[in-house]
């Protein structure tokens, strides 16, 4: 079965861009969603983060702590 939904120009433009060549639009969904954002990705997305390794360590340490909080899945 499958379910029409509508997004943005601006959300559709994202999705296409973390869409691979052998991939369809809800393979990208589910995997974007199975595996959460990476940090990676987010910087891909904003050059100016290049670099800011701080950021990347105070994201990686605040994920950790929220990851410890929720307890297994």
């Amino acid at each position: 079965m499958t379910k029409t939904i509508s997004l943005s120009d601006e959300a559709y433009s994202v999705l296409r861009r973390h869409k691979l060549a052998t991939e369809s639009f809800s393979d990208v969904v589910l995997r974007l969603a199975r595996h959460g954002g990476k940090l990676s990705e987010v910087i891909g997305l904003h050059p100016e983060l290049r670099g800011k390794t701080e950021l990347a360590r105070v994201v990686r340490e605040n994920r950790r702590r929220l990851d410890a909080r929720a307890g297994p899945s």
